[in-house]
């Protein structure tokens, strides 16, 4: 059965199928890319790589689709170990730069992930202009998606786009980390009521991320859930707990975040995009 979106359910797995396929196609590049998402999903694609931040953009006549790659390296989370928990802490800020009033309304106290909002940040011209583009030509709904890091980037290109007026139909996210403080994910929730979807396999532990200790964390998650595998976020949670040993505090430095990372490494298979496809 050919994939297909649909677009009056929220959370529909018909549509979860078809955001996942298109977040493994986003890993490619430009030729195999744009093969399989006409192929399999039947979506004209146009690759946008700035740096080390790529994302497809797919449309046909009824739908546009934008897709942020994640790791360059889905088989290996190497490439997101700074990021995810070199000092944590102190990558949580408030943005500043050309995107600082947009990420500043979300309010007083909402802080982001510094490395996310840059990489956002490198991308953002052009994708920006290839959307506006593509909707100014014919009005569709916009559907936003990505996994692992560029589920965090798909959050925040779609609060960015939502601030250049384009509306957002839905957005799904596959093994996201966290992108901000509560009081940003509060502002995030409120515009995206009843639109975002975020899907996290139970092992898999880069949901949890970033973090700044074993026990406790400044960041939050986005809404709305949707667990895949026994447990749901719980187990992972475990995991991440039974780290610490039971100490009332552990922060993530030195070689405790060396065999928190050890661990998180082998527990990869639950974070790449083929075992979410078999789960959904």
């Amino acid at each position: 059965m050919a994939m297909e979106l649909i677009e009056d359910a929220v959370g529909d797995a018909r549509n979860a199928r078809f955001l996942a396929a298109a977040c493994q196609f986003a890993y490619h590049d430009q030729d195999r890319g744009a093969a399989e998402f006409a192929g399999e999903l039947g979506l004209s694609a146009q690759l946008i790589s700035v740096h080390n931040t790529q994302a497809y953009v797919g449309q046909n006549d009824d739908h546009v689709v934008l897709v942020f790659r994640g790791s360059e390296e889905p088989t290996s989370l190497d490439g997101l170990r700074d990021w995810f928990l070199t000092n944590a802490m102190n990558l949580l800020i408030q943005p500043h730069g050309p995107l600082a009033a947009d990420f500043a309304a979300a309010g007083v106290g909402a802080r982001f992930h510094q490395g996310f909002v840059s990489a956002i940040g490198d991308i953002w011209d052009p994708v920006y202009a290839e959307v506006d583009k593509l909707l100014k030509e014919k009005d569709r709904p916009l559907w936003v998606s990505g996994h692992s890091l560029g589920g965090a980037l798909a959050v925040l290109a779609s609060w960015l786009l939502l601030r250049k007026t384009i509306n957002i139909h839905q957005i799904y996210t596959f093994g996201a980390p966290m992108v901000g403080n509560k009081e940003a994910v509060a502002a995030i929730n409120k515009e995206f009521a009843g639109k975002m979807c975020r899907y996290a396999n139970a092992p898999d532990p880069v949901p949890l991320l970033p973090m700044m200790s074993l026990i406790a964390n400044d960041y939050s998650h986005c809404e709305k859930l949707h667990a895949l595998g026994e447990g749901g976020e719980a187990s992972a949670l475990a995991f991440v707990q039974a780290m610490a040993g039971g100490a009332a505090e552990a922060a993530l430095t030195g070689t405790l975040a060396d065999e928190f990372w050890k661990r998180v490494q082998g527990r990869i298979a639950a974070h790449l995009l083929d075992d979410y496809r078999k789960l959904l």
